[in-house]
């Protein structure tokens, strides 16, 4: 009896419903939180979000960073009162349709857990 890949029966496990199916770019619990965010407003400035997130500059330009490589987020500076600019981050079409497969993926994964077992 082994833990090799797939079931002592022949029968092949099916990985829908397990936690492999979640992104570890989005799941990440900063960058899922951003995502949550911004899902729900769109676009908002720099310093809402970390403060919303209670966040440093550091750490959310990080996240932020990560989220832009992969096309996610979009970063652009906007002017402000008294002539100065601000940073404004907006979650991207891509960025909703990866957070909206996140939740899914997690949806699955509870009702694998909730499901009666044999």
């Amino acid at each position: 009896m082994g833990c090799g890949v797939g079931a002592e029966d022949g029968v092949a496990m099916s990985t829908e419903g397990h936690a492999l199916e979640v992104d570890d770019v989005v799941h990440q619990r900063t960058r899922l939180s951003i995502l949550s965010l911004l899902n729900e407003v769109g676009s908002a400035e720099f310093t809402y979000v970390r403060d919303t997130l209670d966040l440093t500059d550091g750490n959310l330009g990080r996240h932020v960073e990560v989220l832009t490589g992969r096309g996610l987020v979009t970063c652009e500076r906007r002017p402000a009162l008294g002539g100065r600019t601000r940073m404004w981050v907006t979650i991207t079409r891509e960025g909703r349709a990866a957070f909206g497969a996140e939740i899914e993926a997690l949806r699955r994964l509870v009702q694998r857990y909730d499901a009666p077992r044999g």
